[in-house]
């Protein structure tokens, strides 16, 4: 399948993006051309149309369908599996937030949460220690406790929110 430059544009660089994020760029990249994609497609046309192994692309696939933003589509009539992506910006990064959350925000605050009840048992030479720990732990439950909050808005709030940017700020007395 042909890519436009700026398919191949936003494909390199949104690999190139994964790797920061933590994400394998194969998968960021299979990411990319499905989201700019018109259509479903299957694993050897992404695996063609990326120069990629075709092992790649199966165990990418499974990768983006576990974290929500890719899922399998049936044609009727077809053998073949083909994958898609959310196109809903919004709802992408909400999946993907949720799913960061899950795997890393949740398990630090667990293991917070420890830390802090083992420092406060430990007595003087825990002191600072605790005292740190606790302003740690209370930044992650507030920042939580809002995104909670957030992610109850419908999206379309959340985009509002987002452009009164300078009137927050204002209205909170920031410089």
């Amino acid at each position: 399948m042909p890519l436009s430059p700026a398919t191949q544009k936003l494909i390199v660089h949104w690999g190139e993006m994964g790797t920061r994020w933590g994400v394998n760029r194969t998968v960021a990249q299979i990411h990319a051309l499905l989201y700019l994609s018109g259509e479903p497609l299957d694993a050897e046309t992404i695996a063609e149309s990326l120069s990629v192994a075709r092992s790649n692309v199966s165990n990418s696939l499974r990768e983006l369908q576990g974290w929500g933003v890719v899922r399998r589509v049936h044609a009727l009539g077809e053998r073949r599996e083909r994958f898609e992506s959310l196109t809903d910006v919004w709802e992408m990064f909400a999946t993907i937030l949720d799913e960061r959350k899950q795997r890393e925000i949740d398990p630090t605050l667990e293991v917070l949460r420890e830390c802090v009840a083992v420092a406060k048992q430990g007595g003087k030479e825990e002191a600072l220690a605790a005292e740190r720990l606790t302003a740690m732990l209370e930044f992650f439950e507030s920042m939580t406790a809002w995104y909670v909050q957030m992610r109850r808005l419908p999206a379309s709030s959340i985009a509002r929110f987002f452009r009164m940017g300078e009137k927050i700020r204002r209205m909170l007395g920031g410089k």
